[in-house]
């Protein structure tokens, strides 16, 4: 860290010149990151040869699950870096390791060709992948929450999640394309290795622009001699309940996020009998919609509050998830689909348009990035990354309406720590711009 003389004024073109890079970044990570779930359809029996589709998403499923047990691995070691390097070097450490993880789902053989050493490649490929969106998610937060003034950072903290939604829709409109211009059997052989090769070539790009990124005044505002050290040990001695209130806050509002966004395709398939490209496209038309709801909820929360926004979050999540879900599994109309999956969406966005600077307002700046990664990622870890498993599995028992109560439960379990907590907007413990 530089320290406070390092501290140059942001002029408004400058401000957001920086946060338009930064969030050009987070976009690609998550086109690397959500391709994988978009594509499942396609490779999972390439690489999991069986006669059951179930069985094949399920094991596909468990890949993706284990990509974010890697999650708070790199929470871990990349917040720390991000908060003694800086967030612009956290940012280009996380886009390096996503693009080697792209590189090698894209060049890796199948099952036929090479035997379990298909589904190795794979499963290394996503646990880099994981390290990679791990850091990326707090150093990301932390660059835009830090980058913004007080009096819009709800608005310009939710364009993460405004790139990490578009990155999750080019892949789906990628899928879309190629479903439109190549015959299933060339997508299923190979052309579902493309949107990989895509990922990589454009993580390079981003590379290079992160590099001529500005670094943030509350990073350089920290003195090296008299702030601690950032590190697990700091955060759970010094930092307890705030870690535990970004763990809980996480988990209702990542598994309904992951049940809405990567899982809504399968399940559109798999239980209410979509065909692959209508529900790609339902779930495409959704995101869309969802994705621009971002900033006009964080900028609300600028305006009244970010706990009035989760609590609406948690209210409705727990009255309309059951009755959502439910509807879904018997729908056979798309219009329907679509305007029970948007419902659904709009529900979840009082969640994500704001999660991020609620977590970065929570730290001080010298564990900011670790703070805000590491709870978070373990939350996703548990809950984020296991629900599309935990979904398929409830359904191959026969049961698959638990699932419904099981994510009503966690939202209602969050909502408790939205009446809780004191609101961050008023409460902020970012003190530079």
């Amino acid at each position: 860290m530089s320290g406070a003389s390092s501290i140059v004024a942001m002029t408004p073109a400058r401000r957001l010149r920086n946060i338009v890079g930064g969030s050009a970044g987070n976009l690609v990570e998550w086109f690397d990151w959500y391709a994988y779930a978009a594509f499942a359809l396609y490779f999972a029996p390439i690489f999991f040869p069986s006669e059951d589709p179930t069985a094949q998403l399920l094991s596909a499923a468990g890949v993706f699950a284990v990509g974010f047990l890697m999650r708070p691995v790199g929470a871990w070691i990349m917040g720390v870096y991000a908060d003694r390097k800086g967030r612009k070097a956290g940012l280009t450490l996380s886009v390096s390791l996503m693009c080697a993880g792209s590189l090698i789902i894209g060049c890796t053989p199948g099952y036929a060709d090479i035997g379990l050493a298909a589904p190795a490649l794979l499963l290394f490929a996503r646990l880099l992948q994981g390290i990679s969106v791990g850091g990326e998610y707090g150093s990301s937060a932390t660059y835009l929450s830090e980058m913004a003034t007080a009096r819009n950072r709800g608005f310009w903290s939710s364009f993460q999640y405004v790139t990490l939604i578009s990155g999750q829709l080019l892949a789906l409109i990628l899928l879309i394309v190629l479903q439109q211009v190549m015959d299933k059997e060339a997508l299923a052989s190979w052309g579902w290795r493309i949107p990989f090769f895509v990922g990589a070539a454009l993580a390079v790009v981003v590379f290079w622009l992160r590099r001529r990124l500005d670094e943030t005044n509350a990073f350089k505002a920290e003195d090296t001699q008299a702030a601690p050290r950032s590190s697990a040990t700091l955060l759970i001695r010094k930092h307890p309940k705030e870690a535990l209130l970004v763990f809980g806050l996480t988990a209702g509002g990542t598994l309904a996020f992951y049940t809405y966004t990567t899982y809504l395709q399968k399940f559109l398939v798999n239980t209410s009998g979509f065909s692959k490209e209508s529900a790609t496209q339902i779930s495409a038309a959704a995101l869309f919609i969802f994705m621009l709801l971002q900033p006009a909820v964080g900028a609300l929360s600028d305006k009244i509050g970010r706990r009035p926004v989760m609590i609406a979050f948690g209210v409705t999540g727990l009255l309309f998830t059951v009755p959502i879900m439910s509807a879904l599994s018997s729908v056979d109309n798309a219009w329907a689909a679509f305007g029970l999956a948007l419902a659904a969406l709009v529900i979840v966005s009082g969640y994500t348009a704001i999660n991020a600077v609620v977590k970065a307002e929570l730290f001080p700046a010298h564990i900011r990035a670790l703070g805000v990664a590491l709870p978070y990622a373990l939350a996703n870890a548990i809950f984020g990354g296991t629900a599309e498993y935990a979904a398929l599995w409830f359904k191959s028992i026969g049961n698959e309406s638990i699932y419904f109560w099981y994510v009503t439960g966690m939202i209602g379990l969050s909502l408790i720590i939205f009446v809780c907590m004191r609101d961050t907007k008023h409460n902020s413990k970012i003190t530079h711009e």
